[in-house]
């Protein structure tokens, strides 16, 4: 929760130590709060809020803290006020079910559309949330084309230069001072990105999960892990099973 600890004391921190990549020739900077900056088009990309989480899980009789969405958006607005950006992209699972976006309290709405006032925004479809986003500011798409990028929810198999993409919510594990310690993380191999989780209850899948095969030109491979205050850039063969 070190992320929301930070965007609630100061929105814009300048104590957070972002790390830089390089995707398909566009530069890409990864943020300790969890979201992608793109600084030539101004573009703030963020993956797999999984809004209204808990209140899914309240509908099946399964009882979490019910304060994932006010925290998760809590980070977003954070993240918008640091980089301002032009344009955000939202890479899927917006919302953790198909009910989500169409029963959200009118106070996250508020907050949403506050954070979207003079900007374009954009909805990637994903498979928790086929449907797209209802009553929001901006479009849904199931996937979106920009700046020599394409940015879609699932990543595609085989070779995909200039994929940004979620869905598998990469994490993962390195030791530090003889501890190993697991993250959240931006993967990359300079071809294509996959993007860390950013809804504030939303587990991890390591580099190294079968699920991750074929994804990546695993020689060039590097993580990007979330620290509490900056990025950790660490090559895919330093990284501990």
């Amino acid at each position: 929760m070190h992320r929301l600890a930070h965007a609630l004391s100061a929105p814009a921190d300048s104590t957070l130590v972002s790390a830089r990549a390089i995707v398909h020739g566009v530069e890409a900077v990864c943020d300790p709060l969890g979201s992608l900056y793109l600084p030539e088009t101004r573009t703030l990309v963020v993956s797999d809020l999984h809004l209204e989480k808990g209140a899914a899980f309240a509908r099946r009789g399964m009882m979490l803290p019910p304060y994932d969405t006010l925290a998760t958006l809590r980070v977003l607005e954070a993240a918008i006020s640091r980089h301002d950006p032009k344009l955000v992209i939202s890479l899927g699972d917006n919302f953790h079910d198909r009910v989500g976006s169409v029963a959200m309290p009118e106070t996250f709405r508020h907050m949403i559309a506050a954070m979207a006032m003079g900007r374009e925004w954009i909805w990637i479809n994903g498979n928790h949330d086929p449907d797209g986003a209802c009553c929001l500011p901006g479009i849904s798409l199931d996937e979106f084309r920009h700046a020599g990028l394409i940015f879609r929810h699932e990543p595609s198999r085989g070779e995909a230069a200039g994929e940004i993409a979620g869905h598998l919510h990469p994490a993962a594990t390195v030791v530090r001072r003889e501890k190993s310690v697991r993250r959240a993380c931006f993967a990359t191999d300079g071809t294509r990105m996959l993007m860390p989780a950013f809804g504030v209850t939303t587990g991890g899948l390591d580099l190294r999960h079968r699920a991750m095969t074929g994804l990546f030109d695993r020689a060039r491979l590097v993580a990007h892990m979330l620290g509490r205050d900056r990025i950790y850039s660490v090559r895919f063969t330093n990284l501990i099973a």
